[in-house]
């Protein structure tokens, strides 16, 4: 399969810039024409039985699909023979966008993406009684909760940290369903996920609602930003934004958080040491409280801070939160993952 698409990656050389999800479906048809045969992830359900909802995307997905479709016609059409027609691809770049699944490491650092047609067939919960994780290629799935016997397997199929309209519109845009999880009719996190600064006059509704508001569009800015806008801008955008939101929410609230782990993310590119380690610090503990138990948001944060801990010569801090990121790793990435192996070593070298 490789060998296929090699050929196509030394033709275009510097210029080869397919998507991940146009790589995704070439390599899928490539690996249909070497067998028709079931996958060992297609033991339960075939790719081609994948859900598309074709009939509920709108105007802007629909042109993103045509726009990957262009692509794969002009990466692979001289080099995969007799491409499917143009409906066929529109089904299958719609079932991989719909099924896939974001490969990461154990600090959540993007990888690749892939399809598990096996594990596709999990549905969704705020709270998952499982979590997926990854060892090489292959897909892993461990229990978080008690399950018992004819008890239904939740996975999730999105990040937790948000409060409930905000989940709900996410699944509903990405995955076209009205999540009705127990988290999502109980909201029990809600109030702490938003919560208020206080002071000595509560906010009115208005103002908060305006707030959230701001705070909803100075995220899809920044994510915006962050492919023409140097790492000193974005890291403006994330202090002015979390200036302004701190005088009406409080420093555990959701969207304080995630402006917080975006300047985080721009510190550490930065190599700013510190400045990585106080958001990181102030980070921490309401993801302990907002996620769920063994949450893979919470490993990767202690995993961060135990490895800025240890780079800034803070032995004792840095030992503490990488044996937190192993308590939950060995629940959800398994005792003998590389990766937790890895992460002992760490703390071994410190002793």
């Amino acid at each position: 399969m490789h060998k296929l698409e090699c050929v196509a990656m030394c033709a275009y050389g510097e210029n080869w810039c397919p998507s991940e999800t146009v790589r995704l479906v070439a390599r899928i048809l490539l690996k249909q024409r070497v067998t028709t045969e079931r996958t060992p992830s297609e033991k339960l359900l075939l790719l081609t039985e994948f859900e598309s909802h074709l009939d509920k995307m709108d105007i802007e997905k629909d042109e993103l699909n045509q726009a990957d479709i262009a692509a794969l016609h002009h990466y692979y059409s001289k080099h995969i023979s007799d491409l499917p027609d143009e409906q066929a691809l529109t089904e299958l770049f719609a079932q991989v966008n719909c099924n896939g699944f974001t490969i990461e490491d154990e600090e959540l650092s993007h990888l690749g993406s892939a399809v598990f047609p096996d594990v596709a067939l999990m549905n969704h919960s705020c709270s998952p009684s499982v979590i997926v994780t990854y060892k090489g290629t292959l897909a892993e799935v461990r229990a978080v909760q008690e399950i018992n016997p004819g008890d239904e397997v939740f996975n999730s199929y999105i990040d937790l940290l948000y409060p409930t309209e905000d989940r709900k519109e996410r699944l509903l845009d990405s995955y076209f369903f009205i999540c009705r999880c127990t988290e999502c009719t109980s909201r029990s996190k809600d109030k702490a996920k938003m919560e208020i600064r206080k002071q000595s006059s509560s906010p009115e509704p208005e103002e908060i609602r305006s707030m959230i508001y701001y705070a909803k569009t100075v995220i899809e800015e920044f994510r915006k930003a962050k492919h023409y806008k140097t790492p000193i801008e974005l890291l403006e955008i994330c202090e002015l934004s979390q200036e302004k939101m701190a005088a009406v929410f409080a420093d555990t609230n959701v969207y304080m958080l995630h402006m917080m782990y975006q300047a985080m993310g721009v510190c550490l590119y930065m190599q700013d040491w510190d400045g990585a380690m106080s958001y990181g610090e102030k980070i921490i503990q309401p993801y302990s409280v907002h996620y769920p138990a063994f949450s893979l948001n919470v490993a990767s944060m202690y995993l961060k801070l135990g490895r800025l801990y240890l780079g800034l010569e803070k032995k004792t801090h840095g030992v503490k939160a990488l044996n937190k990121a192993v308590a939950i790793m060995e629940v959800a990435h398994g005792k003998d993952h590389n990766y937790v192996a890895e992460v002992k070593r760490e703390i071994e070298e410190q002793m």
